[in-house]
C-alpha cells in the first residue's frame, strides 16, 4: 500500500515537472517568435527606406511602433521615425517625436542626433520650394523657425562638441546668422524707404551687436552712416564712418 502511494507520489512529481518546464520555456519560445517577427518587419521597413519609398517605410515602421512599442528595436525605431517625418516634411510630427524621444531618453546614446534632426527640422520648416527655385530672396519673411534652428544648432555644439553632427552643426549656424542679418537689414532697408532714420540706424546697430561676424555688417554701418546724416547727428554718423572705413575701406561712402 505504502508503495502503491509512493508510486503515484513519483509519478504525480514527475509530470508537475514536466509541466513546470513547459509552461517556464513557453514565453522564452514566444518572445523568441516575436523578437524574429520584429526584426523581420524592421527589415522590411529599412529596405522601403534604403529603395526612397519613405511613405511605405513610415506606415510600416508606425504600425511596428504600435504593435511593439517596448521592443528589441523600439529607439531606432523612433529615430527612423523622426528622420522619416523630416524627409516628408511632416514639420509638427517630427518636432513633436523629437520632443518626446528627448524627454523618455535623456540619456540616450543618440541623444546628439535627435537634437540634430530638431534643428534641421526647424531650419527646413522655412524653407519655400518656389522661392528657392526661381532664386527670389526670402530674407525679408517671418524667421522665426531659423532663429529655433539655431539655438538647436548652438546647444547641440555647446553640450556635444565632439559629436560626429557637430562640424555640419558649425556650418549651418554661420548660415542662419547670416540669414538672420539678412532678415534685419532688410527690415532696417524698410525703414530707410519710408524716412524712418531713428528705426533704421537701430536695426543697424542692432546688425553690429549680433551679426558681427557676417558679411550684412557693411552694409549695416553703411545704412547707419546716411542715417545719422538724415537726422541730422553728426558725432555719431563720424562714429560710424570710422568703423566703417577701418573696416571697409573700398566701401563708396568712404571714399566719397
Amino acid at each position: 500500500m505504502l508503495s502503491k502511494q509512493l508510486g503515484r507520489h513519483i509519478v504525480l512529481s514527475t509530470a508537475l515537472c514536466f509541466m513546470a518546464v513547459g509552461c517556464s520555456s513557453q514565453p522564452d519560445e514566444e518572445q523568441q517568435v516575436a523578437k524574429t517577427q520584429i526584426e523581420s518587419l524592421y527589415e522590411q521597413a529599412r529596405e522601403s527606406m534604403a529603395a526612397g519609398n519613405f511613405n511605405l517605410a513610415q506606415e510600416q515602421l508606425s504600425n511596428l511602433n504600435r504593435r511593439f512599442p517596448f521592443g528589441p528595436y523600439a529607439h531606432q525605431v523612433q529615430l527612423d521615425l523622426i528622420y522619416l517625418h523630416y524627409k516628408l516634411d511632416n514639420t509638427e510630427e517630427a518636432l513633436a517625436a523629437i520632443d518626446r524621444f528627448i524627454s523618455l531618453n535623456p540619456n540616450h546614446k543618440d541623444i546628439d542626433y535627435a537634437m540634430y534632426m530638431r534643428g534641421l527640422v526647424n531650419q527646413r520648416a522655412e524653407h519655400n520650394g518656389i522661392h528657392a527655385v526661381f532664386g527670389v530672396d526670402r530674407s525679408d519673411r517671418d524667421s522665426s523657425m531659423s532663429e529655433e534652428a539655431f539655438k538647436d544648432f548652438a546647444e547641440l555644439v555647446r553640450k556635444y562638441p565632439d559629436s560626429e553632427y557637430a562640424a555640419d552643426a558649425k556650418k549651418r549656424l554661420v548660415a542662419i546668422k547670416s540669414r538672420l542679418a539678412k532678415k534685419e537689414l532688410a527690415v532696417a532697408q524698410y525703414y530707410m524707404d519710408r524716412q524712418a532714420y531713428l528705426a533704421a540706424a537701430n536695426r543697424g546697430r542692432y546688425i553690429l551687436e549680433h551679426f558681427s561676424d557676417t558679411p550684412e555688417v557693411e552694409n549695416a554701418l553703411a545704412m547707419m552712416v546716411e542715417s545719422y546724416d538724415q537726422l541730422d547727428l553728426p558725432e555719431l554718423r563720424e562714429d560710424a564712418l570710422k568703423v566703417l572705413r577701418a573696416n571697409f575701406p573700398e566701401n563708396q561712402l568712404v571714399s566719397n
